[in-house]
Order: C-alpha cells, then sequence, then structure tokens
C-alpha cells in the first residue's frame, strides 16, 4: 500500500485520528497537506509526519520511478473548513506545488464544543454550527479537490463519519448525528457522481475513540461504571485507537480498494452490535 508520489490532503490534522491519518500516508510514501484551525498542535503533525516520511538510518529505500514532480514530505497550514476561499486557496497551492492531488480525507468535524440538552432548546446557531464543522467542510473540500481529480483522470476521497452518523450520538448532540449522516448520504451521491472520473468516494464510520481533548473529556465524564458499560457494549472489549481508524483509511486510500465507492464502514470494535 505505497503512495510514493502522490499528494494527500488531511483536514482535522491536527490530532488524534487526523494526525494517525497523516502519519500512515507518510509512512506510506505521500506528500501530505494536513490543516486544522489549531496552530500548534497542527506544527506537532507535521513534525510527526516528517519522521515517518524519514526511514530510519541504515534502512535500505528501493528504487522507484521517478514522480511526476518531487514530493514534499510534509506541509501544514490554518485553515478552517467552514471557510470556502481559504479552502480553496489551500487545495490550489497543493496541486500547484506537487503538480497533483490523489487523496482527500475529510476527518475534520466534532461538537464545537457543545453538550447535551433537550432538542427544544438548541438554538440555530448551535445547530448550524455543527453542520458548518462537519459537513459543510467535507463539501467545501471536495468542491475544490474534484477539479485536479478528474483533471488526473483518479482520485480517493474519504469522509469521516461517526457511529452517531449510522445509529445515535453518545453525546446526545442531535445536530451532530444528524449531520454524520448527511456525511454518508453526501459520501454516497458524490460517489456516483465522481466515478465516471475514476474518482472514488468513501466513508469511515468510527465507533468511541480517545483521540481529541473533547472525546477525553467525555470518556472522563462517564465515571469507571460508565467507562466499563462502554467497553462491555463493544464485542472486541476495548476502546479503539486513532491507528484502528487510520488503517481503515489507508485501505480506501489505496489501490487495493480500486474497485470499492459509495461505501460506509464502520470501523467500532463491534459496538453496534451488541449496543
Amino acid at each position: 500500500m505505497r503512495f510514493d508520489g502522490r499528494t494527500a490532503i488531511v483536514t482535522g490534522a491536527a490530532n488524534g485520528i487526523g494526525r494517525a491519518i497523516c502519519v500512515g500516508l507518510a509512512r506510506e510514501g505521500a506528500a501530505v497537506w494536513g490543516c486544522d484551525v489549531l496552530g500548534p498542535e497542527l506544527e506537532e503533525t507535521r513534525r510527526a509526519v516528517e519522521a515517518a516520511a524519514s526511514p530510519p538510518a541504515g534502512t535500505a529505500v528501493p528504487a522507484r520511478a521517478a514522480p511526476a514532480r518531487a514530493a514534499i514530505p510534509a506541509r501544514a497550514a490554518v485553515v478552517d473548513v467552514r471557510d470556502a476561499d481559504a479552502v480553496a486557496a489551500f487545495v490550489t497551492r497543493a496541486e500547484a506545488e506537487t503538480g497533483r492531488v490523489d487523496v482527500l480525507v475529510n476527518t475534520a468535524g466534532g461538537v464545537a464544543g457543545q453538550v447535551n440538552k433537550p432538542v427544544e432548546a438548541v438554538s440555530d446557531a448551535e445547530w448550524r454550527v455543527i453542520f458548518a464543522i462537519n459537513l459543510d467542510g467535507a463539501f467545501h473540500f471536495t468542491r475544490a479537490a474534484a477539479p485536479a481529480m478528474k483533471r488526473a483522470g483518479r482520485g480517493a476521497i474519504v469522509n469521516i463519519s461517526s457511529g452517531a452518523g449510522r445509529s445515535y450520538s453518545l453525546t446526545g448532540i442531535q445536530a451532530y448525528a444528524s449531520a454524520k449522516a448527511g456525511l454518508i448520504g453526501f459520501t454516497r451521491q458524490t460517489a456516483r457522481e465522481l466515478g465516471a472520473h475514476g474518482i472514488r468516494v468513501n466513508c469511515v464510520a468510527p465507533g468511541f475513540v480517545r483521540s481529541n481533548p473533547a472525546s477525553e473529556r467525555q470518556w472522563q465524564a462517564m465515571g469507571e461504571a460508565g467507562q466499563q458499560r462502554l467497553v462491555d457494549s463493544i464485542a472486541l472489549r476495548r476502546i479503539g485507537t486513532p491507528e484502528d481508524i487510520a488503517r481503515a483509511v489507508l485501505f480506501f486510500c489505496g489501490d487495493d480498494s480500486g474497485y470499492v465507492t459509495g461505501q460506509t464502514i464502520s470501523v467500532d470494535g463491534g459496538m453496534w452490535m451488541l449496543g
């Protein structure tokens, strides 16, 4: 599963799942362009990507055909996925510097600091900001990256939904479950549209993963008894890791899934089998 000479754009790259995806792609040879709104954490990702892209001292690197443009191991920029102009500029820069855009992973998402409240107490602004981050952002990046992929006649887009989009949200936040379900529909629709251009679009729906400060706060708020109930509800009896999610994403990005599009795979340890 090598990505030598390919350019991969990853949103939500500052920590957790996004960082693990960036590192996995870099380890397999991709030039990784990561973005997020969290600048310091994004810089940590950039360093991790560069370390992953550099083979250990004394490692023999096999000779390969030269890519169309020299790969740049890592680029990172603060980009708000809600800002369509900033998104377009970032994608344009990636293509200009590397000559291509092969992979797009829409990881950016979250609950925007919100907590569970009755549906009648949710404001329009609270509803819309979650949709803007989780669904609009994927639309902005897909729209910006599609022309480059069409010119190349190939590409892979992976959207990160959630188990909440296939069932319900453990947070109880209505907009989050709705936006993540919308992302699954967006995956199917764009897969249908872009398939004729050799572009595959798939989706990964993670279960609960302790991957960032928000999920860590959620985990701690459960208490020991709640944590144990959650683990007991998972067939494999463990909480997932960012690397578990990244491995599924890399499969969808690579040539081994060359005849797979429009699909959503749950990476949750069998959580919904027992929940």
